[in-house]
């Protein structure tokens, strides 16, 4: 159950639920289900999502799509506020609501389905992502209005079009994103072109090619403008009555909030880095106990959160390959070469971690830089401190006694005493030996030494 949602409402409300720059997950999914839900068990006279995201997962999206053509109640998608964006999955979710709406100064678009990955083999992955990113960091502010990274978008898409698989997922993609168009009497062309193209279009343009039925500043007048409009529930038409209606939020539960957190990619890629400088400490420094614990929870959530998102495999290989290269730096003479591949491996592994053609379902660059960074630093020291004790000599123990001088109490020949180590011990030695003469130990069997004279 969603947290913190009032009891039933008797006077005639509209539900509001918020997504503000999440990305479309199974967590989302279960809240804009979960929010559908009750609003039609509580008598909403509609659901208002307001959506800001970057995209998503295409199966979360197709679980949404699903419940929203199905809804029986009314629901209001609403790209807002302003500087919000429907991408990606954003855009299949906009067109299935029965009334959609963008904010001053929005934009819905770019729906290229992100399970289909990037295509060409994962050398041209690498070179594409290497130069997504480097046109993304030229770009600055202006990312995403054209040249460069344009370019790269288009190139991406071209290669995509050569691989057979890849091509047959747009296909289907298109014509489920055609369909729901089609059924809510929208722009079904355009719909088609943001999934085989990219394309994006303003609130201005998407109002004007029948993407979106009304732009509105804030809820309000969102509220005002669709007062009186007719839609159709499973074949009956509805007509919205909405002036005057009490808006009710319904915030996510509090289990909801941290998982949706824990899915963003960055946080993700914290948590699998912690979560393995966490073990390595624990390996090299047996028995404290927390490292490990903590490690391995932050390694399961990272693994939770690997499931939401598209994360390439091969990427995970070149990190493990990265740290492994950085411990046998330690081991090995290298002058520095293992460290560097180390660095290197890291550094492509993240890059290449979620494959998305878009910059907020990817670890960004200003993240990966000074963790990867961070990472080989302490690790080199780590592992480094770890080893140099583990290379000292046993100083406590009957191991500890071994090589250890001493100074015969009695006459030794065979048995006798010895003090070593500022206690009197019963000794045995192959060679006779006086009273007062030093000695040292060679073997310990239970509470007695075997010393030789030194």
């Amino acid at each position: 159950m969603l947290g913190g949602w009032p009891p039933f409402a008797q006077a005639a409300h509209v539900n509001l639920i918020e997504l503000d720059n999440q990305i479309i997950s199974p967590v989302t999914q279960q809240y804009i289900e979960e929010a559908i839900g009750r609003s039609e068990s509580d008598g909403a006279v509609c659901l208002v999502l307001q959506l800001d995201t970057p995209g998503g997962l295409l199966e979360s999206t197709r679980a949404i799509v699903k419940r929203l053509m199905n809804a029986e109640v009314p629901v209001v998608v609403y790209v807002a506020p302003s500087g919000s964006r429907a991408g990606s999955a954003g855009v299949f979710i906009t067109l299935a609501a029965h009334v959609a709406a963008m904010a001053p100064s929005t934009n819905i678009g770019a729906a290229h389905p992100v399970t289909v990955g990037e295509g060409g083999g994962p050398v041209k992955k690498l070179i594409r992502r290497i130069k997504r990113v480097a046109a993304e960091e030229a770009a600055g502010p202006k990312r995403g209005k054209g040249g460069t990274d344009r370019e790269v978008e288009e190139e991406t898409i071209e290669e995509e079009q050569q691989d057979p698989m890849s091509q047959k997922i747009i296909n289907d993609t298109v014509a489920w994103v055609t369909t729901i168009a089609k059924a809510r009497g929208r722009n079904d062309t355009w719909a088609a072109k943001a999934v085989t193209e990219s394309v994006s279009a303003t609130e201005t343009e998407a109002l004007k090619e029948r993407i979106v039925d009304l732009i509105a500043a804030d809820v309000p007048d969102l509220l005002s403008q669709i007062q009186g409009r007719t839609v159709t529930l499973k074949g009956v038409a509805v007509e919205l009555q909405t002036a005057g209606a009490q808006v009710v939020t319904l915030p996510m539960s509090r289990r909801q909030e941290f998982l949706a957190t824990i899915t963003h990619p960055n946080i993700a890629y914290l948590l699998m880095l912690l979560g393995t400088l966490g073990l390595i400490f624990e390996f090299t420094h047996p028995g404290i106990g927390f490292p490990g614990i903590a490690g391995l929870i932050c390694l399961l959530l990272a693994l939770y959160a690997f499931q939401t998102l598209p994360v390439n495999y091969a990427a995970i290989a070149l990190i493990a390959i990265g740290v492994g290269l950085l411990i046998a730096e330690i081991k090995i003479v290298s002058h520095g070469l293992l460290a560097i591949g180390g660095v290197i491996a890291l550094t492509l592994g993240s890059l290449m971690l979620f494959e998305s053609p878009d910059p907020e379902i990817r670890v960004s660059l200003q993240m990966i830089l000074p963790t990867v960074a961070a990472l080989a630093a302490i690790v080199l020291f780590v592992v480094q401190r770890a080893l140099t004790a583990q290379a000292q000599p046993i100083a406590t123990g009957a191991q500890g006694l071994i090589g250890q001088l001493g100074v015969a109490s009695t006459e030794v020949h065979p048995d006798g005493k010895v003090f070593v180590h500022g206690e009197l011990w019963e000794a045995h030695s192959d060679h006779p030996l006086r009273q007062g003469q030093q000695v040292r130990v060679v073997r310990v069997e239970g509470l007695r030494l075997f010393v030789e004279p030194v």
